[in-house]
Parts: C-alpha cells; sequence; structure tokens
C-alpha cells in the first residue's frame, strides 16, 4: 500500500538533510531559507531485520522490502496560511500526506541561521500549528458556509455538516489540533474529504548536535513537555551524524561509526518504525525461491483484503490462506518444519492477519 510521509518544520531545521539521510537523494541543503522551493520525494526501503534471516533460510533469487514515500516539503514561515513564503503552496503538498514527521531543531550554532534570530523548538512547534491549524479553518468555513442554506431548509445531511463544521470550528479556534478532537465516526466520514492539516497523525524529531543525541538536552526536554497531552511520539536525531552514516557505502562501516557513538543502529530506522506504529501499519511476508518479500497492510486487515496489496486478483478469487508464525519459521527453519510441527495453520476469509505472518495465498479467476 502506498505510504507518504511528509518532512515539516521552519526553514533551516534540517530537514533537507534529514530527507538526504533518508533516500540518499541529493536535495540541495544550505543556509538560508527557503532552499527547497519544489518538494523533494523519495522512496525508502523500510528496514526490517526479518527479512534477512527469512533470506538466510530460504536463499531466494532476491529479497524485496516494502517501502515509504517521504516528501521534503519547504519551510513553512509564519502567515504560511495566508501565502506567506510561498505557504499555499506548501500547505497544499502537506495535504496530500498520510502522516506529518515535524523537524525541530534542538541545537544551538551560530553558524546557522533561524528564522526567527533565537533556537526555540516549542515556539516553532507553535508557529507551525497555528498555521495549519488556521489552514483547517479556512477549509471548515467554506464547507460551513455552503451548507447554511442548506441546513435552515430541514436537510439533516445538511445539519449534520452544519453541526460538524461547528464542532470542529470550535475546537480548532481554542488553539487544538484537529486528531485531538472526540469526533464520531459520521463526523469524521464529513470532515475525511477536506484532508485537514491537523488531523494528520504527527511525529515529532528533535534535530540535536552529536553531544545530545544519546541523551537529549534542554531543547529535548522542552519539547517533550510541550507535547505530553498529545498522542504523539518524540524522537532524537542528529542529522549530521545521520547524513556521515549514509554516506558509508561498507555496512560494517557503518556499523563501527555507530560503535564509536554507542549507539546500535541509525537514527532513521527508528524514525521508519516509528512512523509505522504512528500510522497502525504491519507486515507480512510471503517467502519462496523465487523472492521474499514484505509488505504492508493496515493493523486489523483480513487475509483477502491481505492478498489484494499483492494482486486485485487474489482477494476476487481468495479461496484460503496458509498462515506461518514468523517465529516458527525461524525456530523450525522451512516451511514443511512448520508442516510436521503443526504450526502451518489454513484461515478463511475472516483471519485478521498479524504482524509478521508469513502467507501462502490459494485463489482461483
Amino acid at each position: 500500500m502506498a505510504l507518504k510521509c511528509g518532512i515539516v518544520g521552519l526553514p533551516n531545521v534540517g530537514k533537507s538533510t534529514l530527507f538526504n539521510c533518508l533516500s540518499k537523494a541529493k536535495a540541495q541543503s544550505a543556509n538560508f531559507p527557503f532552499c527547497t522551493i519544489e518538494p523533494n520525494i523519495g522512496i525508502i526501503s523500510v528496514p526490517d531485520e526479518r527479512l534477512d534471516a527469512l533470506s538466510s533460510i530460504v536463499k531466494p533469487e532476491r529479497v524485496m522490502p516494502t517501502t515509504v514515500e517521504i516528501v521534503d516539503i519547504a519551510g513553512l514561515v509564519k502567515g504560511a496560511s495566508k501565502g506567506e513564503g510561498l505557504g499555499n503552496k506548501f500547505l497544499g503538498n502537506i495535504r496530500e500526506t498520510n502522516a506529518i514527521i515535524h523537524v525541530l531543531r534542538c541545537f544551538d550554532n551560530d553558524n546557522i541561521i533561524h528564522v526567527d534570530g533565537s533556537v526555540d523548538p516549542v515556539r516553532d512547534k507553535e508557529t507551525i500549528d497555528m498555521e495549519l491549524q488556521l489552514s483547517d479553518l479556512e477549509s471548515l468555513e467554506k464547507l460551513r458556509d455552503k451548507n447554511v442554506r442548506t441546513a435552515k431548509s430541514g436537510d439533516k445531511d445538511g445539519q449534520k455538516i452544519l453541526a460538524t463544521c461547528e464542532k470542529y470550528i470550535s475546537h480548532l479556534e481554542a488553539g487544538n489540533s484537529a486528531r485531538s478532537l472526540d469526533a464520531n465516526e459520521d463526523e469524521l466520514d464529513i470532515i475525511e474529504a477536506l484532508q485537514l492539516l491537523t488531523a494528520k497523525p504527527v511525529l515529532y524529531m528533535c534535530n540535536v548536535d552529536e553531544e545530545s543525541v544519546k541523551t537529549g538536552n534542554k531543547h529535548v526536554t522542552a519539547v517533550k513537555e510541550a507535547v505530553k497531552n498529545e498522542d504523539s511520539e518524540v524522537l532524537i536525531i542528529a542529522s549530521e551524524i545521520e547524513s556521515e552514516i549514509a554516506d558509508l557505502d561498507d555496512v560494517e562501516e557503518q556499523l563501527m561509526f555507530l560503535e564509536e557513538l554507542g549507539l546500535k543502529k541509525p537514527g532513521v530506522h527508528y524514525l521508519i518504525q516509528s512512523t509505522y506504529k504512528l500510522l497502525k501499519l504491519q507486515t507480512y511476508f510471503t517467502a519462496g525461491v523465487k523472492e521474499v518479500r514484505a509488505w504492508t497492510i493496515k493493523e486489523g486487515t483480513k487475509a483477502p483484503q491481505a492478498a489484494a496489496v499483492i494482486h486485485t486478483d487474489f482477494e476476487k478469487g481468495f479461496i484460503r490462506a496458509e498462515v506461518m508464525a514468523y517465529d516458527n519459521f525461524i525456530s523450525f527453519g522451512s516451511e514443511q518444519g512448520c508442516k510436521d510441527n503443526g504450526k502451518l495453520s489454513v484461515e478463511g476469509k475472516d483471519y485478521l492477519v498479524k504482524d509478521g505472518d508469513i502467507m501462502h495465498f490459494r485463489f482461483n479467476v
């Protein structure tokens, strides 16, 4: 399934450097605002150690990880919702994403200009939040105004739309984001088409210096305090370190570099895994001599819909799924081992796929 995450933040907080680390693309990065004007897009492989373990047993012709699309969106500024700094275009780019990675500058460096003249990640967060909220308010007010006459005529659908818009408008005017509103399913259906910016899940990425990468610093502490009531995760990353790691092609060299810093794996790995968690995604595998491959699905996906990720015909003609848990496959060393030990199950249309399942689909079209 397609997954698109947008990297947002004020200018000069490290967005493009982070994007380069993720995708190894060479997005221009420089010490001045609006270096990025058109969004850079990169397709990145999702790191998963289970793929390596499966391929070491199956020894396939090729290994295919699942992927994520990352969009480096240009730096927003105060007034973006009113078109400042090419704001309308940038906000439109955010609207097309599934989730937001909000990069906050949490390092002091007099040689790198801050658009507001000083380092204050909580203030920066509030600036971005306000611009996104103002943009959402404009969208909601347009939908409300469009339905006022219909609602007054007694039309029930129009009245529902009007009431929903008023509920969201009041919530946003109080300085809250749409994702924190306790809305029912009908209300969510009504505002879904608006693709509200503040309804998207957010992962806060604190960009720190090398000295703070393991323990954080006062800026990180301030961010964690500011978002403690949000259903969001805060990660620490040093984009300059990640850039150096990404430039090393040899895996052994990367591991040695990480070991010297006291780190287990690159921060971008944690970032991608946290993004998965944020969007309630999980992975299942197909494993054969031709290919070992990872597939992304939503939590709670049933077997036929999981099969459709491979090909829609698999869902249409679904008969059954043969399923092995990843841990069992590794323990018994093969599909035959799972069969011999009663660990291969045959599942029907109502089976809820679990993270790490290894699946063979039987279908007829």
